[in-house]
């Protein structure tokens, strides 16, 4: 079996230790905020970002161009590593297009080597759970095209149930109209979201006040995780741990797991969610 190196992009966001930790190489995209433009997972802490969100700042995001694809894979092939990429939700960004058409010109280049880029079809630590269960099947002794097909055959079973405390932030990136963000700012509404089968973010339900929304989303996690052996549950928040660990309770009340990873949401993604958001990630069935 060749040896081979499983990438991600920086949306995965997952503490920079963890990924360094299992040798995971992190392809990043990017942010700018105040004119100053920044690699996400990179120049400001979460803390300093979100409140410039909440100041009024507002962030926009760039995805990989091909080049900047080229240049981080190229290295691993030169070492006479095969990849394994598993690329963001192309519901959401550009960048899983970079990410192929890159690899499709290394493979000319390099033809003894071999590139497979997935669309995960997933976001934030969606994309890092289905990564933690790829490196363990790497670790298995899985080759590289027997976990790609494992990858393709279980990204639709990463569930991403996400609630936002700011509708201002959706309409923003044209998630709901105006009116809707208004009014629903005005009597307090949350939104819950999903991740659906194209990897894009869909408005499926709302409640009324914080607390409700936050426990929503988990009953929605338990019910799809029903028959599913989940080894950990991932739970991202916007600057608002304590609402991340108040999920985490219930985590453990409602799905008895107690191996619970908690952090914040990435610079890139949370441009979008704003802050206040807080999501649940887990295996179950179909979203």
């Amino acid at each position: 079996m060749g040896e081979y190196i499983i990438t991600v992009n920086s949306t995965v966001d997952l503490p920079k230790e963890w990924l360094e930790e299992r040798n995971v190489p992190v392809i990043p995209l990017k942010y700018t905020i105040d004119d100053q433009t920044y690699d996400d997972m990179n120049g400001l802490s979460a803390k300093e970002f979100f409140q410039k969100l909440r100041d009024g700042k507002m962030a926009t995001t760039t995805q990989v161009n091909p080049e900047q694809a080229k240049e981080a894979f190229e290295p691993f092939l030169k070492e006479g590593k095969d990849i394994l990429h598993l690329g963001f939700s192309s519901g959401l960004s550009g960048t899983y297009n970079s990410m192929r058409i890159a690899a499709e010109d290394l493979m000319e280049e390099y033809p003894d080597r071999t590139i497979i880029v997935i669309d995960t079809l997933c976001a934030c630590l969606g994309e890092a759970l289905l990564l933690y269960y790829a490196l363990k099947k790497k670790e298995e002794g899985m080759d590289i095209r027997e976990l790609a097909a494992w990858v393709e055959e279980h990204k639709l079973h990463i569930c991403h149930d996400v609630t936002v405390d700011d509708l201002n932030h959706l309409h923003r990136g044209g998630r709901v109209s105006k009116a809707t963000a208004v009014v629903g700012t005005m009597v307090k509404i949350k939104p819950i979201i999903h991740m659906d089968n194209n990897g894009k973010l869909q408005v499926v339900g709302k409640e009324r006040g914080r607390k409700k929304s936050l426990n929503k989303i988990v009953n929605m996690a338990a019910e799809q995780a029903k028959g599913w052996e989940n080894d950990i549950i991932m739970i991202t928040h916007g600057d608002c741990l304590e609402d991340a660990e108040y999920v985490a309770k219930l985590v453990r009340e409602k799905m008895g797991i107690d191996n619970i990873l908690i952090n914040n949401i990435g610079t890139v993604i949370g441009s979008h969610t704003g802050p206040g958001v807080v999501a649940v990630f887990c295996m179950g069935s179909e979203r």
